[in-house]
């Protein structure tokens, strides 16, 4: 591979990724042992071997291969690796996070390489959803979304992409928490094109996803990259459904069918702002923390099932508006709402207008937000869809929209667009079955390999 030297004193920074540490040893076999995966809070590789305050953010602290599994159980052959780097929580503070960076099997060196961040919905704070475990061969993760999530991510490698899937939740499982998740994914973008066998190069292309949970921790990386990593050169993010305002989420939902997403939204805040674990312990019943308790040990699927109805007002001493007005409360709502500034890269925003779980007129304003502040935003909005089926169905939507941003292509206007159907029309129905064929060939553990772009 061939040497790109820092430019700047920030990206050598970034660069010095610690040759002297003993264990920096870049695993490039896949002779991985056939062994179940250990769960994050067990496994050593999660711990970082140095004192953090001394590395920048992005530095790899350990690097492993590892194989991935379909639903955890059919074997994927795909080149994938963890890596364990230096980021930063929502205080600043630096912490250790955990990526899986992939290539399709017959990727061969290219430094020309776009690099795509793919944030998973993982909507739990418990490890076992954490997409670097759950993807994982051998995992016990039954019910953890990241797992259905991998066909996109296999679409995205067919691409000829690579691309990185951070644990943007920290290991803390902070879900719902202010800017660290876009922290996490940046800096997990940082360490893949520093990690030798993907053989990217410091100026790589780059590009971020997410849906749902992934759509909106897509968006805090959107919004913070200006600031927080303005060396890297991220061409266009695509955030599907990114939740909008977070805290009418937690009041539309609770009581209904999803009541377990506020749930699991209360535990994971809970973990992020200590003041809010007070004010909660204060006022909240000892069944309904049991309650919460629980939930920090529920996948997401088994979660929304066994809270499904589940209303917080019968829990809470002078009922929900108790909770929502208090200051602490009030000022963590005010911090987790995206929007407050705009993302410098252009962006494409997809949501279905009677989405059963995020609010259509959420998702206006969060667009609205980011347009008042300067940002080019497409707004597509999808009709018959709902929530889970509208990831699947605008998947060739949004990685259309993505691979012209990393080729340089025009941008399409920054436009609001209300459709039937984004899976409608022949270029769609091309896609579709495209997509199709990948289930098929990761069903039966094929090898994913690269194809000529749609285009």
């Amino acid at each position: 591979m061939t040497a790109h030297p820092p430019t700047d004193p920030q990206e050598r920074n970034v660069v010095s990724i610690g040759a002297a540490f003993e264990n920096i040893d870049f695993a490039t076999e896949f002779d991985v042992p056939a062994m179940r995966p250990l769960l994050p809070g067990l496994d050593p590789f999660y711990r970082s071997p140095i004192d953090l305050a001394t590395v920048a953010p992005g530095t790899i602290l350990r690097s492993r291969p590892v194989r991935i599994g379909l639903l955890g159980r059919i074997p994927q052959r795909v080149r994938a690796w963890q890596l364990l780097y230096r980021s930063t929580d929502l205080t600043g503070r630096p912490e250790a996070a955990v990526t899986t960076v992939l290539l399709a099997w017959d990727a061969e060196p290219d430094a020309g390489r776009p690099l795509v961040s793919f944030q998973c919905a993982i909507d739990a704070v418990v490890p076992k959803c954490f997409p670097s475990y759950a993807l994982q061969h051998g995992s016990r993760a039954l019910g953890a979304i990241p797992q259905i999530e991998l066909p996109l991510i296999a679409a995205a490698l067919a691409r000829g992409w690579a691309v990185s899937v951070p644990d943007h939740g920290g290991q803390g499982g902070h879900f719902g928490a202010a800017r660290e998740p876009g922290h996490r994914a940046l800096d997990g973008l940082r360490a893949a094109v520093r990690f030798p066998p993907l053989g990217l190069h410091p100026r790589t292309r780059m590009g971020l996803w997410g849906y749902s949970g992934g759509g909106l921790a897509t968006a805090w990386a959107a919004e913070v990259a200006r600031d927080y990593a303005p060396e890297l050169d991220i061409a266009g993010a695509v955030a599907g459904s990114p939740v909008g305002d977070p805290a009418a989420a937690f009041v539309r939902l609770n009581g209904s069918a999803f009541a377990g997403f506020a749930m699991v939204f209360t535990a994971g805040l809970r973990r992020a702002y200590p003041g809010l674990d007070e004010v909660v312990r204060e006022i909240v019943s000892p069944e309904y923390l049991a309650l919460l308790d629980d939930a920090e040990h529920l996948a997401t699927f088994p979660l929304l099932a066994r809270y499904a109805g589940r209303n917080a007002n019968r829990h809470i001493r002078g009922g929900l508006g108790a909770l929502l007005t208090r200051p602490e409360m009030r000022t963590v709502l005010d911090d987790i709402q995206p929007g407050a500034q705009a993302p410098a890269m252009p962006l494409l925003v997809v949501q279905g207008v009677n989405d059963e779980v995020i609010a259509v007129a959420d998702v206006d304003a969060h667009v609205r937000r980011y347009r008042e502040r300067g940002a080019h935003v497409r707004y597509l909005r999808d009709r018959l869809s709902t929530h889970l089926p509208l990831q699947f169905l605008a998947a060739p939507v949004m990685v259309d929209w993505l691979a012209d941003r990393l080729a340089g292509r025009p941008l399409p206007p920054a436009e609001d667009r209300t459709l039937w159907s984004l899976a409608a029309g022949p270029r769609a129905a091309i896609a579709h079955r495209h997509f199709m064929a990948l289930l098929a060939t990761m069903a039966a553990g094929r090898p994913i390999r690269t194809r000529s772009a749609l285009r």
